[in-house]
């Protein structure tokens, strides 16, 4: 894939290798990053599809389903068919010195058919301050970790009533960092989302993505290497949240992103 954009991969690189030995300031930082937006940007997409992504809506989704967005028309979230516990809906997994971890919200539902609209959010074990304090210690020597960390602290001081919109809310700033521009449609009732599926033509259904035992099993996706701060400990793990790849690549995940994308 390097020889479809040597210039803007070469270019976004120097930068990100110059960062990592300087790391001096909040200034080169900033500089950093609008380089390599710059950079990024010039990259044209050769690999789209003319197709909206269908998807669940996840916690700091895995990377692949990012990869994906970044080639598609846009994001349709199904938010009609029901919670299922131990998946990507309320479970986040990330790189840490020890290997990965779990972070998952605790929810309130009815233990059967709930969908995914009404299930509420729990406040049980302080889960917000755990899953924080999680991710700074797994990231706060990234290299972008600093830079982002506003975007996302306040998610774990306030208080969402629904996982939906929790999810959503994420999700908008994710794709904002990242720069990917897609449209965003959420689908609530069953009559809805059977109107998505009857084009079947128009739509990449990757609802299966919230399962963690698919992402090895994903067509037409491969993941590319990328630098992990726990590399030399832990060898590079893929699939991990998209947080792993935006507070350790920052906008020059986005070639990563696309990369990964067959």
């Amino acid at each position: 894939a390097g020889d479809l954009f040597p210039k803007t991969t070469l270019l976004a690189s120097r930068y990100l290798y110059g960062y990592r030995s300087i790391r001096t300031s909040a200034f080169s930082t900033e500089r950093y990053v609008g380089a390599v937006c710059s950079a990024v940007s010039a990259i044209s997409i050769k690999k789209t599809f003319a197709v909206d992504i269908l998807s669940h809506p996840l916690y700091l989704a895995p990377v692949p389903l990012y990869s994906k967005l970044y080639g598609g028309t846009g994001l349709v979230i199904d938010g009609c068919s029901p919670f299922i516990k131990q998946t990507f809906r309320s479970r986040a997994i990330i790189a840490t010195e020890r290997g990965t971890q779990s972070l998952t919200i605790p929810v309130v539902h009815d233990g059967g058919r709930t969908a995914m609209r009404d299930v509420r959010i729990s406040e049980h074990g302080n889960w917000r301050h755990q899953h924080w304090n999680a991710l700074v210690s797994a990231y706060r020597n990234s290299p972008f970790f600093e830079y982002y960390a506003d975007d996302f602290a306040h998610f774990y001081e306030e208080r969402d009533g629904f996982l939906l919109d929790f999810n959503l809310r994420l999700n908008g700033v994710i794709c904002n960092l990242l720069g990917i521009e897609k449209e965003i449609k959420v689908v609530d009732t069953e009559n809805g989302l059977e109107g998505f599926l009857c084009n079947a033509e128009r739509i990449l259904d990757l609802r299966h993505i919230a399962e963690p035992k698919s992402l090895a099993l994903l067509a037409g996706y491969k993941p590319k290497e990328y630098y992990q701060v726990f590399t030399l400990r832990n060898g590079f793990i893929p699939n991990l949240s998209i947080v792993d790849l935006l507070f350790n690549m920052g906008p020059e995940g986005l070639i990563t992103l696309r990369e990964s994308c067959l």
